[in-house]
């Protein structure tokens, strides 16, 4: 009986049990394999070792982490700083005079006036074209010989070639001068420069491209279809002080007739924009005179002394103010002022730079931290270039070499010193590109992070600094306390 008994209750299912005598039974059941459930199922690679991850994990922590380390080490040598030397900051001291304000302002409301002439020049050549148009559409229905239409069409290009050149070489030899012999401080002589430098390429820019726009207008048969985007403006309609003003305030160096607009201005985010440049501007103007300044003042002993290893240890210290006040400057103009200027100018493309800061490569940083720069590179000097059979690789070092002498004129005019330094950092890029560019193709993530450290180093622990120090130096010998000092011991 007992063993029929038990058969008959082993046979008993849980269904068939009430619901309370269960419960018990589950949880003792849960509780009994809580210890076991597998928590290494499957094979995975550590969050940082890219090569065997299958995800690529987001940074933006560390990112946050090596801006609040930025600001708070330059904000500790700071505040240093003023415990050492005390405040230097002061709002009513200044160090330029009322004629460099006078040449300044005059310089730069006359700068733009060269626009204004290649826009009385290209007006000239619409005419003309408009003439040489109505003749052409003569000579054919008579069939007579194009011959001469094409020397006047040659004498008519050489002649207006040879006025934008004028026009804009004049531009750069005033500016130019005025700023290297009358205007005294660095700060407003670099403004004015700037200023001249771009108008320079605007004017250029324009006369490269209302030429092939003329050349189209004249022979469309034997020209590349234009973009779809000019046909609401064509030549030569697009003549016009309305059209020029537009691109005078675009927030581009290359001139189009039509540009991608936005529907409205937004003018809250224009505020923002302006806030931020103000507050930038205020920020590194504090961190300069507070800390930069006094550290290159006491560079210039060591610099005199050609002190070496004192002036690697002014380089490195150099260094941290140099690239907060760099990327700040950066933020400041290509996305703050540049995205609110497009924004009133309602400019739709916006793209005025990209990741720079994620290169491999030195040439990719020069194709990507300042677009509007790279744009009129490429387009009025690198394609027309390789366009006539010059070798790529030839076309960048020339561009290379046109950008080198444009970088000399703003740093070496403003600081009345031609050291060529500028120049020649420009062309250290040129080995410096051939010796990144197979580490930026590499799949090797080693060897892109190998790149990427290059171009940290050569640009912002000793490119920049390295400079600074050089052209400071070179001014306090010029007009400092250094030269002083020399007269005192001769």
């Amino acid at each position: 009986m007992q063993s029929h008994s038990s058969t008959q209750s082993e046979r008993i299912r849980p269904d068939d049990l009430p619901a309370d005598n269960l419960k018990p039974t589950r949880r003792a059941t849960a509780r009994k394999y809580n210890h076991l459930f597998a928590i290494h199922a499957k094979s995975k690679a550590s969050c940082l070792t890219n090569q065997d991850s299958t995800e690529q994990p987001s940074y933006a922590g560390f990112r946050n982490l090596m801006v609040l380390m930025l600001v708070v080490s330059n904000l500790r040598l700071m505040i240093e700083n003023i415990k050492k030397y005390g405040v230097l900051i002061c709002i009513r001291c200044h160090d330029y005079r009322r004629q460099d304000v006078v040449y300044g302002a005059l310089l730069y409301f006359l700068v733009p006036c060269h626009l204004l002439i290649a826009y009385f020049i290209e007006l000239a050549a619409a005419q003309q074209a408009k003439s040489d148009m109505a003749r052409k559409k003569k000579s054919d229905a008579q069939g007579e010989d194009r011959e001469q239409e094409k020397r006047d069409f040659q004498v008519a290009w050489y002649s207006i070639a040879v006025a934008h050149a004028v026009n804009a070489t004049l531009n750069l030899i005033i500016a130019s001068t005025v700023v290297y012999f009358y205007i005294n401080h660095p700060g407003i002589g670099t403004i004015i420069e700037m200023h001249a430098v771009i108008v320079w390429l605007k004017v250029c820019s324009y006369a490269f491209a209302n030429r092939d726009l003329r050349h189209a207008y004249l022979y469309p048969d034997a020209t590349t279809p234009l973009p779809e985007l000019y046909n609401s403006c064509p030549y030569p309609r697009n003549i016009s002080l309305s059209n020029l003003s537009y691109f005078w305030w675009a927030p581009t160096l290359v001139y189009q007739p039509v540009y991608p607009r936005t529907e409205r201005i937004r003018w809250t985010f224009v505020f923002k924009r302006m806030a931020e440049v103000l507050g930038l501007s205020i920020t590194i103007w504090i961190a300069s005179a507070q800390y930069a300044v006094p550290l290159l003042q006491n560079s210039l002993d060591h610099m005199a002394n050609l002190n070496l290893l004192s002036i690697m240890e002014r380089v490195m210290k150099l260094s941290t103010i140099s690239l907060f006040c760099w990327l700040a400057g950066f933020f400041a103009l290509f996305q703050s002022f540049l995205n609110a200027l497009a924004e009133v100018m309602r400019f739709g493309d916006r793209e005025f730079y990209s990741d720079w800061w994620n290169v491999s490569s030195i040439r990719f940083y020069w194709t990507s931290w300042n677009k509007p720069v790279y744009h009129f590179m490429k387009r009025h000097i690198y394609s027309p270039l390789v366009s006539r059979g010059v070798p790529p690789k030839v076309a960048q070092v020339l561009v290379f070499v046109f950008s080198g002498f444009l970088h000399e004129l703003l740093v070496g005019v403003p600081t009345h010193n031609i050291l060529w330094v500028a120049f020649a950092g420009m062309m250290w890029q040129i080995p410096l590109i051939f010796l990144t560019d197979p580490l930026q193709k590499a799949k090797s993530r080693t060897a892109k992070v190998a790149g990427n450290l290059i171009f940290w180093i050569s640009f912002c622990l000793v490119g920049q600094p390295l400079a600074a120090l050089l052209y400071f130096f070179a001014w306090q010998a010029k007009y400092g306390s250094t030269s002083k000092m020399h007269q005192k011991t001769s």
